[in-house]
């Protein structure tokens, strides 16, 4: 498994104590920014003027140390959820509530949404990632997660 960050510090422990030294091909995308601007409209977010991949361990491929899937799920996440967004009051007042909300939109988001490209790529036949990574056969209901939930309790 390869495994690629930003260049956040904490991910270096959290790496190592989650799989070991050498344990995973683990590498950073680290970006470079210029200075920000102060202007007459306020402050203005620095340029990002480059960027460097790291190696830290493993035997990470170059060509596939990248953060972009995962800066898209975070897009996604915040644009689809507005207890991410800013400046709303759809938050939650337990963490539990919080982790049950995000778990509730990516079963939906896997396996209940078709999505375009697969769609596109399975020539009409509507296909979500969890049936793209061989998960189901099928694309799911709100009422399939309900099930799994009922199976949950009645154990």
């Amino acid at each position: 498994m390869q495994l690629s960050s930003d260049g956040h510090n904490a991910y270096l422990t959290a790496v190592e104590g989650a799989f070991g030294w050498n344990g995973v091909d683990f590498a950073m995308v680290v970006k470079l920014f210029g200075p920000g601007l102060e202007t007459d409209r306020g402050y203005s977010p620095p340029t990002c003027t480059g960027m460097k991949k790291i190696w830290v361990m493993g035997k990470p491929v170059e060509k596939d140390i990248s953060t972009s899937f995962i800066e898209r799920q975070n897009l996604t996440m915040r644009m689809q959820m507005r207890r991410f967004t800013r400046l709303t009051n759809a938050f939650s007042k337990k963490v539990e509530n919080h982790a049950y909300a995000v778990s509730l939109h990516f079963m939906h988001y896997n396996f209940c949404r078709p999505h375009q490209t697969l769609t596109k790529a399975a020539k009409g036949i509507h296909r979500t990632p969890a049936m793209a990574a061989g998960l189901t056969n099928r694309v799911w209901t709100v009422a399939d997660i309900v099930a799994l939930l009922d199976q949950k309790a009645a154990a």
